[in-house]
């Protein structure tokens, strides 16, 4: 959607960018589907591609058993891969507003796939927005995607490493 507005004859317009097919892709690569329950690396109640619950504006933990969980989300007991598709694509839309809530400079669709990507697993960075927003160096805001959010509990986890560098080569692509 494009919204245009005239302010003392500058035009400026407000964009609402979308995650491509190909963001959504890389989201499902890394997220990985799975029907049932489980308690994922930061111990949070995660089903589908990545979707994590809340009650009354929490996150729920291992401190809520998985029978508990169903009652309070019946439809949590089991999904199909098409459920948890629709559950990705309106998680992502938090997401995506994040990203344009806080970079106002210009982006290529790799790079706003890159930071909704980063975003939908760590929650977002003002730190990683305010580099973009600077205009950082290419090294500098590749090395910052991946030294940070590579971590659970102190662990460095392959999996959160490989996931980082293919957002930074994604992004600088």
């Amino acid at each position: 959607m494009l919204l245009i507005f005239f302010i003392k004859k500058k035009i400026i317009s407000f964009v609402r960018r979308c995650t491509s097919l190909k963001g959504l892709n890389l989201l499902i690569h890394f997220e990985k589907f799975v029907g049932t329950p489980y308690l994922d690396s930061g111990n949070v109640w995660t089903i589908g591609y990545g979707h994590t619950f809340f009650h009354n504006g929490k996150q729920l933990t291992s401190d809520i058993s998985r029978s508990s969980l169903i009652r309070y989300f019946p439809f949590a007991e089991k999904i199909t891969k098409d459920e948890a598709l629709n559950l990705l694509k309106k998680d992502v839309i938090h997401y995506e507003n994040i990203v344009n809530s806080f970079v106002n400079v210009p982006l290529t669709q790799n790079q706003f796939d890159a930071l909704v990507s980063h975003s939908y697993n760590t929650g977002g960075s003002k730190t990683l927005f305010r580099l973009v927003n600077e205009k950082a160096s290419k090294s500098e805001i590749y090395n910052w995607f991946t030294q940070h959010y590579i971590t659970v509990k102190g662990r460095k986890l392959r999996g959160l490493v490989i996931r980082r560098r293919m957002e930074a080569d994604l992004f600088f692509s």
